[in-house]
């Protein structure tokens, strides 16, 4: 899976760099790179969680913290280069830094599954476990990750868009937001998870949550550049943390390491759709009594983010009393 995903990825890349029709770019990256990085994502969590027992959601903190990083690097990448090299060899420079970083990961990530293979004992693999759709505990974490999705990602998608149309910057500073925001994301991701570490992931997961619902209430009063960064710094930095401590839960889910990559992989598929899903949702909201972006109703897309992710939290509460007896808000 983890061959393959590269080579999607890449491919894609690779692809897009030729593409001048929309159906082309559909599949460079819509279709093949997105099943790319879904084949890559899975495997790699399942793998980490399964190698780390100690330090999880550390171990998960920090490998999670490549994609903020790889969002500066490539934000970056285009900006210094499109106007020198055009579009056509831009994409392809970002290819080929993506197919070096791959094949770098892929060593080492063999190198850790050979380290914990055991020849006589491999579990057999299989796509679906019939066991996890009778387990409550799993359709609480599903339901939960799925409300998380649901508002995590819409305010990336909003933040340039409101730093141009509400604030007047430009371009350049919006973008420039944007990557503040990421950067944030992946000091909070180690932070965060560190601190997890010795208090408790589940804990730490209801709070990020929480607060992540909170700040995007909180947006709302972001009528200035300065508070608008304050913002999106904090935002960034705190809901990072919504990505390493999931499955780093799930362990609570599935005790069972023989079992956890495919229980993993079918909860993630299930609340995979809220990241399609949530950004549409609340641009429709937004797109409410507007006729252009420039009068987005942005409170809509605020009061979205803010109480999925709330619901989200209040949901993950059900898995608190794991390691006791579970009862579950479902």
């Amino acid at each position: 899976m983890i061959l393959i995903g590269s080579f999607l990825g890449v491919f894609g890349m690779m692809m897009l760099s030729l593409a001048k029709q929309y159906f082309a770019i559909f599949l460079s990256q819509g279709v093949c790179m997105g099943l790319g990085f879904g084949l890559l994502y899975v495997p790699i969590i399942a793998l980490v969680s399964r190698s780390f027992t100690t330090r999880r959601a550390v171990a998960l903190g920090v490998s999670t913290s490549g994609a903020p990083a790889g969002g500066i690097i490539y934000t970056c990448m285009f900006n210094q280069l499109i106007t020198k090299l055009g579009f056509p060899w831009t994409v392809r420079c970002i290819g080929f830094v993506m197919l070096a970083l791959f094949s770098a990961a892929a060593v080492l990530l063999f190198l850790l599954e050979g380290k914990n293979k055991n020849p006589d004992s491999a579990p057999r693999r299989t796509v679906l476990d019939i066991q996890a759709l009778k387990d409550k505990s799993f359709w609480s974490f599903t339901v939960a990750n799925f409300f998380l999705d649901l508002g995590y990602l819409t305010p990336f998608y909003y933040i340039p868009t409101y730093a141009e149309t509400k604030l007047g910057t430009s371009t350049t500073m919006a973008s420039n937001i944007l990557m503040i925001s990421q950067a944030c994301s992946m000091v909070g991701r180690v932070i965060l998870t560190i601190f997890a570490h010795y208090y408790g992931s589940i804990f730490f997961l209801i709070f990020s949550a929480t607060l992540s619902g909170i700040l995007c209430i909180t947006w709302i009063s972001a009528s200035s550049l300065a508070k608008f960064i304050l913002f999106a710094s904090f935002y960034g930095g705190i809901s990072g943390a919504l990505i390493p401590l999931p499955p780093s839960v799930f362990s609570y889910v599935c005790p069972d390491p023989k079992r956890l990559g495919t229980w993993l992989g079918m909860s993630q598929s299930l609340s995979s759709f809220a990241t399609l899903l949530g950004p549409p949702i609340a641009g429709a909201l937004a797109s409410i009594g507007s006729h252009s972006s420039a009068d987005l109703n942005y409170l809509g897309i605020q009061l979205f983010s803010g109480i999925a992710m709330c619901f989200g939290a209040f949901q993950i509460i059900g898995l608190w009393p794991r390691s006791a007896q579970v009862w579950v808000i479902f």
